[in-house]
């Protein structure tokens, strides 16, 4: 089996366990009796994350043992092959536990390190966006037919919606500066966050998503997706990673007037 139809066969996969992950959050969701944690960083966790990245992990230890698996709740585990799965069971915690749908399942795959195939499930509105670099990127609601993803032709960044997961992001980083520049040069701006903006990017519902704070297992599966849509994923400093600690998602066309109004003296 070529190097392709390794992706493709793990991204077929990844699908379906994307949606099974997502059912065990729906369980959760909207629950009175839903208790919530927090880590050593203090963000929120709960029981639904735990139980959610554990059935991902056993699943991908059935169909893929060879493969490495990083998640967001338990950390990394080793494997053999090139291939590593990044898993974030609930991108958006602080929706989930609101009750608010904007909330997502995310799965990356990384070949040697780069993104390499990539879903955005969002269970409590049945969405799912999916693909890869090379070979596109597709979005289906319900049990609709799927449809080709590309990024909107926007060309001119007075005429953008902007997107980005919080506010506080950017005062707890020192950068609302940013923000206020950004919001200053587009039409909109709006937070529709977390996972949930990245698959609005990708279905041409918006055209520009920033975060100031981003870890791996936010940023791999949405860098493949949003590559495949025609689209770049970048860090601040124009860098096409998705380890760099923050974010920018857009066209080719708008990247470099972001990228210049991200500009800050330390960077």
């Amino acid at each position: 089996m070529n190097h392709a139809d390794q992706v493709q066969q793990r991204l077929q996969a990844a699908r379906e366990m994307a949606r099974r992950a997502g059912e065990v959050t729906l369980r959760y969701f909207r629950s009175p009796e839903l208790a919530v944690e927090h880590k050593g960083d203090a963000s929120p966790v709960t029981a639904a994350d735990r139980e959610s990245e554990q059935l991902l992990r056993r699943l991908i230890a059935q169909q893929f043992p060879q493969d490495a698996i990083h998640g967001e709740e338990f950390g990394i585990q080793e494997g053999s092959s090139p291939f590593t799965w990044v898993l974030d069971p609930i991108d958006g915690t602080k929706s989930f536990i609101h009750g608010v749908p904007l909330y997502g399942t995310l799965i990356g795959l990384l070949y040697e390190e780069e993104p390499a195939a990539g879903v955005i499930h969002i269970p409590a509105l049945e969405e799912t966006v999916w693909g890869t670099p090379q070979q596109g990127s597709w979005y289906v609601h319900r049990d609709a037919p799927p449809q080709p993803c590309r990024l909107r032709p926007c060309r001119e960044l007075d005429q953008a919606t902007l997107l980005t997961s919080e506010v506080e992001g950017f005062v707890a980083t020192g950068t609302f500066d940013v923000l206020q520049r950004l919001a200053s040069a587009t039409r909109i701006t709006r937070t529709w966050g977390d996972c949930y903006g990245y698959l609005l990017l990708a279905t041409g519902r918006a055209d520009c998503m920033v975060d100031p704070r981003m870890h791996l297992w936010d940023a791999a599966a949405v860098m493949a997706v949003i590559q495949g849509a025609g689209g770049e994923f970048t860090d601040w400093r124009g860098h096409p990673r998705p380890d760099g600690g923050n974010g920018v998602a857009t066209s080719a066309q708008l990247l470099p007037a972001v990228l210049e109004l991200l500009k800050t003296p330390d960077r």
